[in-house]
């Protein structure tokens, strides 16, 4: 029962951290910092290339809210457990996507011209990814267990 209300919990979750800032950026020190999300970010990558934003909205919407989807209704008994692999697939492709964004972060602070900070909603993203890692390897378990 724990599993499936943490699961449920993450239906809830991933919009929020999806709204949240996940960093603050400027050019400079002395311009202000602007705050992105998941959201924003991806609004301004559709007005510059349609194809890439596509992409990073697989990722960082799709994928794991899919993932979570499916594995409630695999918990509940409302979806096969033989789909289990492919739920962990995109698990795994929504956890790329925290490594593009921790990846743009380096790469934008080694510039030097801007000023990065990451914000809470960066650290909240990734939380809930990987709870719906570990979520998915219990949930397989007591699968195996159930058998």
């Amino acid at each position: 029962m724990i599993l499936r209300l943490l699961t449920l919990s993450l239906l809830i979750l991933y919009p929020v951290a999806w709204f949240a800032p996940l960093m603050r950026a400027g050019l400079l020190p002395i311009f202000g910092l602007s705050e992105i999300s998941v959201i924003t970010g991806l609004q301004s990558l559709w007005g510059s290339d349609a194809a890439l934003a596509l992409i990073v909205t697989f990722f960082a919407i799709f994928a794991p809210y899919l993932k979570t989807i499916g594995l409630a209704l695999v918990q509940w008994d409302l979806l096969d457990a033989k789909v289990q692999p492919v739920l962990h697939v995109l698990g795994k492709l929504a956890m790329a996507d925290v490594f593009l964004i921790a990846l743009y972060i380096t790469l934008a602070k080694g510039i030097g011209l801007a000023t990065i900070e990451t914000a809470w909603g960066l650290y909240m993203f990734t939380v809930c990814i990987v709870v719906s890692l570990v979520l998915g390897m219990l949930t397989e378990r007591a699968m195996r267990l159930q058998n």
